[in-house]
């Protein structure tokens, strides 16, 4: 584990820090860059460099009330500025509204005029006229490895960088500078030396066909930081990183109850249902019914008048309404009325850390109270895959934070005498655990239901049938014949009995 965040009054007050705005960054970094003095952000092409210093710029002028200056140095202004608006920032508003300058240098040893030496005296002329022009108060250089192809002399060049970064600290300049990730160094020229403040490492890396983008925080002086590899990803809506190691086992433990959408299943819950805020896994072979509990569970939220956010990895939208629809349940009505969210996508479109990042996105947006992951056992390909545990613990923690009631569905072995067990290997995260099996009696499949276990609560014990049809889903109620437990035509034959006055088996309790 890495360090926790020092979030004390007096940290605070030792370094003063300018928020990013960015999802996650902030936490790890225990409040944003060191405001006034310089970061190095390095890594190799298409890593997103370019982007996060981009959106450090936007964020800063639109919600903290900074104006910046970016100064490219490969990118024209027109290239940066199609860029960001694919992830919804406008940079000719900004310009407009005089709280960006885009400046674009364009390398060449015409521009940076040589007295004796090469210098940078050009380039501070420049950068000092468009900090005054808007009273900027952050800085990007993107990226300074261009420098180094216009002179040549990469000694000198490296006493002006250093020069450089004096002259934006003396002027309390908070500043991002971008460089490409060396062989034997965090950059090619070794700029990590002179930008000693803060260094963060970005990396794009390819497994098994899947891309993963990471972010590590090498050093901050002076500040407490997240040193773990953090998963990030560059959605709709600009960078979200993912802090692992600051969720804490702090949350709040509700005591109100909310119904599992399934009457005959809450009353095996003492009657109430599973508590919100807790965690539900259904577990079980094909065909058993874990997908149907889960459209239950959402529609008994939207019902209430809740947002539920269903995560579908086996079937569309489209598909899962459609055969919704066959046992009474009309997921599309809520989807109308805005209640209800289904993101489905294949477990191959990312990573699983991307997966994860992507959940945490659609969560804080729409912030639903009921939350679906079907099925968690599809979220990674492999089926002994190490990573998914961590992964969920994560994704349970940051849920439970929000008070978010959530059901996970997992695949297990169709083996009738196999031991009840989840294939990823959660169950002991979750508060309330069901199992789901198919049961072969008089040639015909019976499915069932029990509630292996719900913490804080008291709930049955018993295995209950449970059904499927046009007007929804239930459980049905235990009955006994002799030492033996009715069920499916059976059970049929002696509720017929009982209604009619005929000799019949027992109901039990």
């Amino acid at each position: 584990m890495s360090n926790m965040l020092d979030q004390s009054p007096a940290s605070r007050a030792r370094l003063p820090k300018a928020a990013t705005g960015i999802a996650g960054l902030d936490e790890i970094t225990g409040g944003g860059l060191p405001r006034g003095r310089p970061t190095l952000v390095c890594g190799s092409a298409g890593c997103g460099k370019t982007m996060l210093a981009a959106e450090f710029l936007v964020r800063g002028a639109v919600e903290q009330g900074e104006p910046g200056v970016f100064m490219m140095f490969e990118e024209s202004a027109a290239e940066l500025t199609a860029n960001m608006r694919s992830i919804g920032f406008d940079l000719d508003d900004l310009q407009r509204r005089k709280l960006l300058v885009l400046d674009h240098v364009h390398i060449e040893r015409t521009e940076i005029q040589e007295t004796g030496e090469y210098d940078l005296e050009g380039l501070f002329i420049r950068l000092g006229h468009a900090i005054d022009t808007i009273g900027a108060k952050r800085v990007v250089l993107d990226t300074v490895e261009a420098l180094f192809s216009g002179l040549p002399n990469h000694a000198v060049l490296r006493a002006e960088l250093r020069r450089l970064f004096r002259w934006l600290k003396d002027r309390g300049m908070t500043a991002v500078i971008t460089g490409e990730r060396g062989e034997s160094s965090l950059t090619r020229f070794g700029l990590e030396e002179y930008v000693a403040d803060c260094v963060i490492i970005l990396d794009h890396r390819i497994v098994e066909q899947v891309s993963t983008r990471r972010l590590r925080v090498v050093k901050y002086r002076g500040s407490a930081h997240g040193t773990n590899e953090y998963p990030f990803l560059i959605g709709a809506k600009g960078l979200s990183v993912l802090p692992i190691t600051s969720l804490q086992l702090d949350h709040e433990a509700l005591d109100d109850r909310v119904s599992t959408g399934v009457a005959g299943l809450d009353a095996m819950l003492g009657s109430q249902g599973v508590f919100r805020g807790s965690s539900v896994l259904v577990s079980g072979s094909p065909g058993t019914g874990k997908s149907t509990l889960g459209a239950s569970f959402a529609e008994a939220a939207c019902a209430r008048g809740e947002r539920a956010l269903y995560f579908a990895y086996e079937e569309s939208a489209s598909q899962l309404f459609r055969n919704m629809r066959s046992i009474g349940i009309d997921l599309a009505r809520w989807q109308r009325d805005n209640l209800l969210h289904v993101h489905a996508s294949r477990p191959t479109l990312h990573g699983l850390e991307q997966h994860l990042v992507q959940m945490y996105e659609l969560v804080r947006e729409l912030k639903p109270r009921v939350v679906v992951v079907d099925p968690i056992s599809n979220l990674s390909i492999e089926s002994n895959d190490a990573a998914l545990k961590p992964t969920l613990m994560r994704l349970i923690d940051f849920l439970k934070h929000r008070g978010v009631t959530a059901m996970f569905t997992s695949l297990t072995s169709d083996s009738e005498g196999s031991q009840a067990d989840s294939e990823v290997g959660v169950s002991s995260l979750m508060d309330t655990w069901l199992l789901l099996t198919n049961h072969e009696h008089n040639s015909e499949r019976i499915r069932t239901l029990q509630v292996l276990k719900s913490r804080g609560m008291a709930h049955s014990n018993q295995v209950r049938e449970f059904v499927m049809s046009a007007h929804g889903v239930d459980l049905i109620d235990v009955y006994v014949s002799g030492n033996q437990v009715l069920t499916g035509s059976a059970r049929v034959r002696a509720t017929r009995n009982v209604q009619t006055g005929a000799p019949s088996a027992g109901k039990g309790k």
